[in-house]
């Protein structure tokens, strides 16, 4: 596993957060995503093999936010 952390924007409340971890999670691949709205990020747990850093933002901003690196 590796684990990478992402600046997210647009997130306002515990919905926001909520529906980034829920985008996370459905990808094959992610054991674990940690979404504050309050720090602006997600911390992802993420099998390399089967989903690159790319799909993971990728899902982040087909949720509707964006990802600031």
């Amino acid at each position: 596993m590796e684990r990478i952390t992402l600046n997210v924007t647009g997130m306002a409340c515990g919905g926001c957060s909520h529906t980034v971890t829920q985008a996370l999670l459905a990808l094959d691949g992610v054991a674990e995503a940690a979404v504050s709205h309050v720090e602006g990020n997600a911390v992802v747990s993420y099998d390399p093999a089967r989903v690159t850093p790319e799909q993971i933002t990728a899902a982040i901003v087909a949720a509707g936010y964006q990802v600031i690196r």
